[in-house]
Parts: structure tokens; C-alpha cells; sequence
């Protein structure tokens, strides 16, 4: 099973324009996403799809691999879709550009499963959020699953509710890792977007309403993603200390 991640990156982002080409002590963001996702085992080869020529540049001179796409996808994973028409990969793994302090055993955590059950279109890595402004943060997104570690809903919303319990909840946050089937990601851009996708913005409803099994794993790893300025602050703070970019840095 050729096994490959794709990492989607665009210059235009709403929240943070311009983020893939931060710098992070010396490296670009999205040269951090590609090192740090390249060193997975179970991975055949590591992509970057992107419209954007500067980002294409970029990780060629570092010495990745790129592939253009059209610029007008709206979610990551049409992206992912169309790259993957030439990639040919049996599973791609999308790995988000914003994910500088990604683990290598946080991928296989969730790509092995896959390769081990193909009863799965799609698998989503979670963690659960130790800190509580995240719960409220929109940024972030919330998943709940049933009790075979299936996907139930993901929401920028606090999922559970809060309203109703005075018992201590704990709440999980969807780490930007997820390996598709090559069929997944052709349902994905046949089917258009679904309407609760469109409310919460989070392109993995658009499965869960066509009633396709998604997988849960849980990471105790710790990763933090860049949103906002402000994140890119603390990631840089992070990164200082941060034993894997030691090895590559």
C-alpha cells in the first residue's frame, strides 16, 4: 500500500495570510511541517500541494517535493484530492501546513490503524485540552466519538455541552492529522460541500453526514498549531526546547 502524506499550504489564508512562510527560528513553517512529517516511517514520500509559486519555490530549494494545484479550492482536502490524481498514493495522509511541532509517531498513531483496518474512509487524531480557553476557542476544533472510537461530530462549538452536568468533562481537540483513502478523497470532491460543513467549516463533517466511518485515535503527545499571530509567538517559544528540531535543525 503506498503509503504518502500531502501537506496543503496556501499564501491566502483569512486568519493568518501569508503563514506557511513564517519564520520559526531559522526555518520556514511549512519547511518545519515537511522535515518533522518526513521522518514517519510508515511514509512512502512527503508532498506539499500549494497554488502559490512562493511556497512551491520554497520547498523545492529546501529539498522537499511539491506539486502545484489549482488556487481555487476552498477546503485543504480538494486540494489533497486533485494532487493526489498524479501522486497516486493508496493512502495520503494530510498533515496541515500550521502544524510546525508535529511528532512522527503521532502520524503513525493514526496512519497504522488505517493500513490495519480498511473498513475506515478516513482516521482523525485527537488530544485532549489541558488548556480550558481552547474549549471556548472557535479555532479549535472540538470531535466527540461513540464507543468503538468512531467519529460522532466535530464542532468549533464546546462539544459536550457543559449546560446540563455538573460532572468534570474532559474535552478533545482534532489534531491536523488524517490518512484518507485514494476513493475517500474522490467521494470527497464528488459529493460538494454538505450543509453542516458549511456551518462549522470543517471539511471532515462532509463524511459524517454521507455516513462513512471516520476512526478516533487519541494522542497524549502534545502539539500546538498556528491559527493566529499569537500562536505563532508561542510556537516559537516552544520550538527553542523542542527535542525533535534539534535533529534537524
Amino acid at each position: 500500500m503506498k503509503t504518502v502524506a500531502i501537506i496543503p499550504a496556501r499564501m491566502g489564508s483569512s486568519r493568518f495570510p501569508g503563514k506557511p512562510l513564517v519564520d520559526i527560528l531559522g526555518k520556514t513553517m511549512i519547511e518545519h511541517v515537511w522535515c518533522r512529517t518526513n521522518m514517519c516511517k510508515l511514509l512512502d514520500e512527503t508532498w506539499v500541494a500549494t497554488p502559490d509559486k512562493e511556497i512551491f519555490e520554497v520547498v523545492e530549494k529546501f529539498g522537499g517535493k511539491a506539486i502545484m494545484t489549482r488556487p481555487d479550492h476552498i477546503m485543504a482536502m480538494d486540494r489533497l484530492a486533485e494532487a493526489n490524481e498524479t501522486i497516486k498514493a493508496d493512502l495520503v495522509v494530510n498533515v496541515q501546513g500550521d502544524e510546525p511541532l508535529i511528532y512522527p509517531d503521532m502520524i503513525e498513531a493514526i496512519t497504522k490503524p488505517m493500513q490495519e483496518d480498511d473498513s475506515y474512509a478516513c482516521g482523525t487524531l485527537v488530544q485532549r485540552i489541558t488548556d480550558l480557553s481552547e474549549i471556548e476557542d472557535r479555532n479549535r476544533v472540538k470531535v466527540v466519538w461513540d464507543l468503538v472510537g468512531d467519529a460522532l461530530f466535530y464542532s468549533r462549538e464546546p462539544i459536550p455541552s457543559k449546560a446540563k452536568t455538573k460532572i468534570p468533562l474532559d474535552y478533545y481537540k482534532m489534531v491536523c492529522v488524517y490518512p484518507l483513502r485514494k476513493q475517500s478523497l474522490r467521494d470527497f470532491s464528488d459529493w460538494g460541500m454538505s450543509p453542516l460543513e458549511k456551518i462549522e467549516s470543517i471539511d471532515l463533517l462532509r463524511f459524517l453526514e454521507h455516513r462513512t466511518k471516520v476512526k478516533v485515535v487519541e494522542t497524549a503527545q502534545e502539539t500546538f498549531n498556528v491559527d493566529t499571530p499569537e500562536d505563532l509567538i508561542r510556537v516559537r517559544e516552544i520550538m527553542k526546547n523542542d527535542p525533535l528540531f534539534k535533529t534537524y535543525k
